[in-house]
C-alpha cells in the first residue's frame, strides 16, 4: 500500500464499518425482528472514525500548507459535533422511543456518514497527489 488513499481505505474505511458489518451479521444469524438491520449509532461510529483519522493524517502536514489543513480540521470539527449531537439524540431516543422518530435518525446518520466518507476522500485523495510529487 503506497499511497493515502490505499491506506485510508485498508485502515480507517474498513475499520469504521465495523460496526455495520457486525450488525448485519448479527441480524443475518438471529430471529426475525429481533435486531435492526441498521443503526444509526453504528453510522455515526463510522463518521466519527473518517474524522478522527483525517485529523490525525493532517498533522504531518508543513506550515506552507496551514490555510487548507486548518479549514479540513475545522470541518472535521464541525463534523465531530454533529455526529456528538445524534448521538446524544439517539440516547434520549433509547430512554424515551417516543420523543425520535428512529428511521429519520437513521436516515440521517447515513447520509452524514455518505457525506463524510466522501469528504475523507477528497482529503486522502489530495494528500495522496502530495505524496506522489
Amino acid at each position: 500500500m503506497k499511497t493515502s488513499k490505499s491506506k485510508w481505505l485498508a485502515y480507517t474505511l474498513v475499520i469504521g464499518l465495523v460496526p455495520i458489518a457486525t450488525r448485519l451479521l448479527v441480524w443475518a444469524t438471529t430471529a426475525p425482528g429481533k435486531v435492526e438491520p441498521f443503526h444509526a449509532p453504528d453510522f455515526i461510529v463510522l463518521g466519527l472514525v473518517l474524522h478522527a483519522s483525517m485529523i490525525n493524517e493532517l498533522e504531518h502536514l508543513s506550515l506552507k500548507e496551514r490555510g487548507w489543513k486548518t479549514l479540513q480540521n475545522g470541518s472535521s470539527l464541525f463534523f465531530i459535533a454533529l455526529y456528538s449531537a445524534l448521538f446524544a439524540t439517539t440516547i434520549i431516543g433509547e430512554k424515551t422511543p417516543e420523543l425520535i422518530d428512529t428511521d429519520l435518525m437513521l436516515s440521517m446518520s447515513v447520509v452524514v456518514a455518505v457525506w463524510s466518507a466522501v469528504f475523507g476522500f477528497s482529503v486522502f485523495h489530495r494528500l495522496s497527489k502530495r505524496n506522489s510529487e
